[in-house]
């Protein structure tokens, strides 16, 4: 006996309203996830990184007189002559220096990898200035900003002085901070001025750099590279 049109409405499926349908959730696959944590991760660095910058001190002293300028290196070029970084900071010690803001200099500045030791190149242009070579100590092992502020302070130790002015390019003196604040001497950060005309490229991938060496720093050189002065 065929069903009736009543039998048939009993037999069929009944189905939601699609309003009472729930929305097929999409999981993300191990790819997707490793790459939203990683980019997770390099955000949090680089914030950490540009805020350690913000408030990196600037000093531990409001002294105005000092034992010693510390002169932070940078690499020469292929034919061992000062780039205009290095000259900038070689111009700013001698000017410091003849203003009697200290009566001496640390040049600090190794290999690096290149062939020319910073420490000895700046020592030759501060010297063609006119400074006398019983004012200039050389530190010609460093190969980055903890070991310039570690082996300057050993110097400093040996000589019994307690006080310097950390000379360096602007973008480098907060990294340079977070480190020197590390260090037992009463120290005072000096940007050197530039002597080229700053361009938009230039200050961008200068502070991007920067940026790039104080996360590294927090990160990681921070805990691996001990040094006592």
């Amino acid at each position: 006996m065929p069903n009736t049109p009543s039998q048939l409405r009993k037999q069929a499926p009944r189905r939601r309203p699609a309003s009472h349908r729930k929305p097929a959730r999409r999981r993300l696959g191990w790819r997707a996830t490793v790459v939203l944590l990683f980019l997770g991760f390099l955000t949090v660095s680089f914030t950490w990184a540009v805020l350690a910058r913000v408030f990196a001190p600037s000093g531990n002293t409001a002294a105005t007189r000092f034992d010693t300028l510390i002169v932070l290196g940078v690499p020469a070029d292929s034919d061992g002559n000062p780039r205009p970084t290095m000259l900038s900071r070689v111009n700013e010690a001698v000017r410091e220096y003849e203003h009697g803001v200290a009566p001496r200099m640390i040049l600090t500045g190794g290999l690096d990898g290149r062939r020319y030791r910073e420490a000895v190149v700046m020592a030759r242009a501060v010297q063609a200035q006119g400074v006398p070579a019983s004012a200039i100590f050389i530190e010609p092992e460093a190969n980055d900003t903890i070991h310039n502020a570690c082996y300057s302070a050993r110097i400093m130790k040996v000589h019994g002085w307690r006080s310097a002015e950390v000379i360096a390019n602007a973008a480098q003196l907060p990294r340079a901070g977070l480190i020197f604040s590390r260090v037992p001497i009463d120290w005072r950060a000096h940007a050197a001025p530039s002597i080229e005309p700053p361009s938009a490229v230039g200050v961008v991938y200068g502070d991007a750099l920067e940026i790039l060496k104080t996360v590294r720093y927090l990160l990681y050189t921070s805990r691996t590279e001990t040094c006592s002065p």
